[in-house]
């Protein structure tokens, strides 16, 4: 064999030895992990979209493993859920978005709470929407560090810190850092966007997990005029006359929605340009894992690639998002990968990549996408189960059960035979237009036992039968802010005056000062209840045209209960928007 020559000898120095050498230190990867909100399928350029500009992150796909089915759930809270656990959301205790069920039992194992055991630096900035008390909190599972917003949105009701500011929610906000209250100045994603380089920076040193969790392009539509003024005279439902999959019709509030999510995804894009030069100009481009998705389906009528139903819809619209992965010093990009996949597949990919083994002593139902990446041959056929209703699963209702190229959608009545389902070939029929139920009748009546069999696993989960409480009175979290996207109660709880809530909570021994915060002033002369368990204390209000309601040193003992909390007046029963409670010594 001929010695190598000098030249060969600098590549193989230049190129080979500073992977062997990583390999031999096992030095980790960083992980960035990147989400959107309510960002579809279509909001892409790569994705067929001739409006929207996004040169970055299709650059950044051309340069990923790209998955082309991949799939999330419908809504927000439940993509969350899996996405950080592995598992299907019910198994977390999570089951819709707000209504109490938007709360992740503290007995998971998280991305973050894997990493950190690996001496993983950990931060999530942007959107949480998984718990918004201890022992659900980002810092309660994994996260040193969070710069976040409340519940499910910024100025939706559970985030009452930038709830009243309407039109400008998204600007100049009052975020949580760390659990704590702080000013911002800016616009949402340049915000979040700031915070995740600036954590990336501070601890470059050393592997770091960073969780950029974007709330945008989720409602309320706002935006920077400048964005804005990108697209203000376009036309989103044109330039798809010669296209001829499906394409619902815009009426011009839609067009309107579109101009104004294409500009907030426009920001991102921008924002994203910032985060990837800083890599590069830290030099940690290589060695960092990049992932790129979206939550679920658009929210509002615009182009989606043809595919049928939106947010909320167990059809591929609703469930089918991009998946970019990019790890240049150990994964080969510019590939596409066919196979079915989901947001269950996260936590085991990362798990395998870094070298972390996975949760014990819990059912995982994902599986690493590593074998697929490396083109090898073990990786089982499987089924993936889809739902959203709100509150709990209604069964046979938005439910779908998907199984190599078939896939079982529910719309129908509990006593339903499969005849009644509806059937797709998703390879022949990608829009989902054909229902094969009646001609294929075992395949339909197969489907409908899987879907049972996993529907009756799912709904006996233990986090789901016990709901994780919130944990009132320690010096975890005191004071303590219970609210509206974290309150149960009656079905569609949200920003009225007149509707029955409550909070399940653990109280913890102790003397409490309480305030009652109403959505609208109240009138004097009512009494102010708060009912927890058999205790019930009260107070009459003498004052007028208010819109807060004091208890001072309230006495509560160690008890689990219902926290019900009524303002009752002229025969009306008011219920509170957020509840404080502060333990005092």
């Amino acid at each position: 064999m001929k010695k190598p020559t000098g030249l060969l000898l600098l590549f193989i120095v230049t190129h080979f030895l500073p992977i062997l050498s990583a390999a031999q230190q096992g030095e980790k990867p960083n992980v960035i992990l990147i989400i959107t909100d309510d960002q579809g399928y279509g909001d892409f350029g790569i994705t067929g979209n001739p409006h929207v500009q996004t040169p970055t992150l299709d650059a950044f796909a051309k340069e990923s493993v790209r998955f082309a089915n991949f799939y999330v759930s419908p809504v927000c809270a439940p993509t969350r859920a899996s996405l950080m656990t592995g598992r299907y959301s019910l198994r977390t205790g999570i089951r819709d978005t707000y209504n109490g069920g938007a709360i992740m039992a503290s007995n998971e194992v998280t991305i973050a709470e894997m990493l950190k055991q690996a001496n993983y630096r950990t931060g999530i900035f942007g959107k949480w929407h998984l718990g918004d008390n201890y022992p659900s909190r980002p810092q309660d599972q994994g996260f040193d560090e969070s710069v976040i917003h409340l519940a499910g949105g910024m100025g939706q009701v559970g985030d009452f810190t930038t709830y009243f500011n309407g039109d400008r929610s998204y600007f100049d906000p009052i975020l949580w850092h760390n659990g704590k209250q702080e000013a911002y100045t800016g616009y949402c994603s340049d915000i979040f966007t700031n915070q995740a380089i600036r954590f990336i920076e501070e601890n470059k040193s050393d592997p770091f997990f960073c969780y950029l969790s974007f709330n945008a392009p989720h409602t309320p539509l706002q935006v920077p005029q400048e964005y804005y003024d990108r697209y203000k005279d376009i036309d989103p439902s044109s330039g798809f006359e010669n296209d001829d999959r499906p394409f619902m019709e815009m009426t011009e509030k839609d067009k309107e929605d579109a101009r104004k999510v294409y500009a907030m995804v426009s920001n991102i894009d921008d924002n994203l340009t910032k985060l990837f030069q800083k890599l590069k100009k830290l030099r940690l481009e290589k060695n960092t894992l990049v992932i790129f998705m979206t939550d679920n389906g658009p929210q509002q009528v615009r182009y989606v690639a043809g595919m049928k139903g939106r947010k909320g819809s167990v059809y591929r619209g609703g469930v089918r998002v991009p998946f970019y992965l990019r790890y240049p010093q150990e994964i080969k990009g510019n590939q596409d990968i066919e196979t079915t996949t989901a947001h269950i597949d996260v936590l085991p990919t990362l798990a395998e990549i870094c070298g972390l083994e996975i949760p014990k002593n819990r059912k995982l139902d994902g599986r690493s996408l590593l074998p697929l990446i490396q083109k090898k041959a073990n990786w089982p056929k499987r089924s993936l189960f889809f739902y959203w209703t709100r509150k709990y699963p209604v069964r046979y209702i938005n439910m779908a059960l998907q199984q190599g190229p078939y896939k079982l959608v529910a719309q129908t009545n509990f006593n339903a035979s499969a005849q009644d389902f509806e059937l797709y070939h998703i390879l022949n029929d990608p829009y989902e237009q054909n229902n094969l139920a009646m001609e294929k009748t075992d395949m339909a009546q197969l489907l409908k036992d899987k879907m049972d069999e996993t529907y009756e696993e799912l709904i006996n989960s233990e986090n789901l039968l016990n709901p994780p409480p919130i944990v009132v009175g320690t010096q975890n979290e005191n004071p303590i802010f219970l609210n509206r996207n974290d309150a149960s109660g009656e079905r569609g709880i949200w920003n009225q005056e007149e509707v029955f809530g409550k909070w399940n909570v653990v109280l913890k021994e102790g003397r409490y000062n309480i305030k009652f915060k109403f959505v609208e002033p109240i009138k004097k002369g009512g009494k102010m209840f708060l009912e927890t368990g058999s205790l019930i204390n009260s107070i009459k209000n003498s004052t007028d045209n208010t819109d807060s309601i004091e208890m001072t040193g309230v006495p509560l003992p160690d008890m689990e209960c219902d926290l019900i909390p009524f303002y009752a007046i002229d025969g009306k029963r008011i219920f509170p928007f957020w509840v404080e409670m502060e333990r005092i010594p």
